[in-house]
């Protein structure tokens, strides 16, 4: 729809216009067009109906955006506080993860999600190489978690930036932010868990001794390290462990 709708509009405007035009914008470039032909009337009204059909399209999405925001704030969560995650990144994860305590620690949780690394040394050259494996649904949250990171002047950027300096390719730099915003989502959602496990039967939330993560920015503390496999599903019964 929005590429037949720029088509019209290349033939409509002399110069044509940009391919990321909003419907609001598409809508006031159209307004300045007055065909006198029959067929510049006839793809001037074609022109109309699109960006009519866009704009119910774009306020339904809205909507729904809306409606999944409240949704996941219900659910009492905090991951959309972090730096590149939304609604959608925020639902993804409570419904792929579950219950986050079954992972023993943020190891197993990226070798489940697929951002720990592979070993692919060779002699005295120390490589490592993307993992194919894992949940890709929250692998591909966690890419857009970094992607968004990169395009902003954050502590995720300043760590890519680094790791190209050091000679990593892009890949290699991309995957380093993602391991590391791996370890504070897990760290996330453990202290979630633990605040909805100590709220009161009043529905008060009492203080915990668990430490929270207050940036969704990478650190160089986190392990980089891989797994052997995946974490085993069976539930943990307490948070102690978890780091």
């Amino acid at each position: 729809m929005v590429s037949q709708l720029h088509q019209l509009l290349l033939e409509l405007i002399p110069g044509g216009a940009k391919k990321s035009l909003s419907a609001a914008q598409a809508k006031a470039l159209l307004a300045t067009v007055r065909p006198r032909d029959a067929v510049g009337k006839t793809r001037r009204r074609v022109a109309a109906g699109l960006i009519s059909d866009l704009e119910r399209i774009y306020r339904r999405s809205k909507e729904a955006d809306k409606e999944l925001k409240e949704l996941v704030a219900s659910t009492g969560t905090t991951l959309m506080d972090l730096h590149g995650i939304g609604p959608s990144g925020a639902a993804r994860l409570l419904v792929e993860v579950g219950d986050i305590t079954r992972f023993p620690n943020r190891a197993h949780f990226a070798s489940w999600n697929g951002t720990a690394p592979i070993d692919a040394s060779s002699g005295e050259q120390v490589r490592h190489r993307l993992s194919r494996a894992g949940n890709r649904q929250i692998n591909r949250v966690l890419h857009i978690m970094a992607t968004v990171q990169l395009r902003n002047p954050t502590e995720g950027r300043a760590y890519f930036d680094r790791k190209k300096a050091a000679g990593k390719t892009s890949m290699e730099a991309m995957r380093a932010p993602k391991r590391r915003l791996s370890d504070i989502v897990y760290r996330q959602m453990i202290d979630d868990a633990t605040t909805a496990t100590a709220t009161g039967p009043g529905g008060q939330r009492e203080t915990t001794t668990d430490s929270s993560v207050t940036s969704s920015h990478p650190h160089a503390g986190s392990s980089e390290k891989s797994l052997p496999g995946p974490a085993t599903p069976q539930p943990r019964t307490t948070l102690a462990a978890a780091s």
